[in-house]
């Protein structure tokens, strides 16, 4: 297999959006935006768009909505909440673009009493993660209950993020805002400076980020775009403001949900990785085994005669499962 250096993968890369940019400007001004409108922000979603030269991409995002069902299922309060609710944002941006197979993985460990936070995402929008203190009451700031430490990101991208995405600059927003246990916004946006963009590109674009925040006033700079959001603003019509005097050519639009992909056959599958007389000492004090994903909540329970049962039909590797 020939690998391709970066140069020439970005060189390639701005080929492909010369073409896509070349062969739909004549139609740019008949684009129908129908599908990429989101009245009030009542459904939750991921927006992207091109600069019209291809230079600059802008992804921006909704996810009021995926963030109440995660504090549903951690019966979480509202600063982990928000540590979760801001990694979740940054992990969807981030991975915009994406296969669907793939994932992005974003862990922030901490010395904080949030004990840490990990979130998962693949191509499809799906999204799972936790804290490792969902009942962290308000007396912390999120600065306080994160603590000092580090950011861990694992990936499974296309060749050309890994070779150039990394090089290039961006700016990165993301938010959000609650009315007692309620989120009432989560959103945010990033702005990714693609291999031939001119400095004129980004200095408009830094001029028209400067005009949103002016525009996002009221909910403070740690908290942009949600005031926008609250406002009735689409993830469109914030790119639309980023992109403004440069051109915008939609790209795509993808709904994100809150999807864990627990099952009892994967807690077989981890038992099976036991060693057996573990397995048959738990059952024997227990009478029982219990167990709670940590990603969505939920507890699975199963008799004895049930495990047995099924340890003993289960087939293949379960380390390859």
């Amino acid at each position: 297999m020939a690998f391709q250096t970066p140069a020439r993968l970005a060189a390639r890369h701005m080929n492909i959006i010369r073409h896509m940019t070349s062969s739909n400007k004549d139609d740019a001004n008949n684009i129908d935006l129908t599908r990429f409108q989101n009245p009030n922000n009542n459904e939750d979603q991921i927006f992207s768009a091109l600069s019209s030269d291809g230079t600059l991409k802008v992804t921006t995002c909704t996810v009021r909505n995926l963030l109440n069902d995660m504090m549903l299922q951690h019966t979480m309060n509202p600063v982990p909440a928000d540590a979760l609710g801001r990694t979740t944002i940054c992990a969807l941006l981030a991975s915009s673009g994406m296969q669907e197979e793939q994932v992005f993985q974003i862990a922030v460990k901490g010395d904080g009493a949030l004990r840490g936070c990990t979130v998962i995402v693949n191509g499809r929008g799906e999204a799972k993660g936790f804290v490792g203190c969902p009942e962290l009451s308000d007396e912390f700031t999120l600065e306080e209950a994160v603590g000092k430490g580090t950011l861990q990101v694992v990936k499974n991208h296309p060749g050309i993020y890994l070779a150039v995405s990394e090089q290039r600059s961006c700016a990165l927003a993301a938010a959000t805002t609650f009315n007692g246990i309620l989120c009432t916004a989560a959103g945010g946006y990033l702005v990714e400076r693609l291999p031939g963009c001119p400095d004129s590109n980004m200095s408009h674009m830094e001029s028209n980020l400067a005009k949103l925040v002016q525009l996002d006033s009221g909910a403070g700079s740690n908290a942009l775009p949600t005031n926008l959001l609250l406002e009735g603003k689409m993830p469109i019509d914030i790119a639309e403001i980023i992109l403004d005097g440069l051109g915008m050519e939609p790209l795509n639009t993808v709904e994100p949900k809150a999807l864990c992909g627990c099952t009892d056959d994967k807690l077989i599958r981890s038992l099976r990785l036991l060693p057996r007389e573990d397995v048959d000492e738990i059952l024997e004090k227990e009478e029982k085994i219990e167990a709670r994903c940590q990603f969505c909540g939920k507890i699975y329970r199963m008799g004895p005669d049930e495990v047995r049962k099924r340890m003993a039909e289960a087939t293949g590797d379960p380390s390859r499962g």
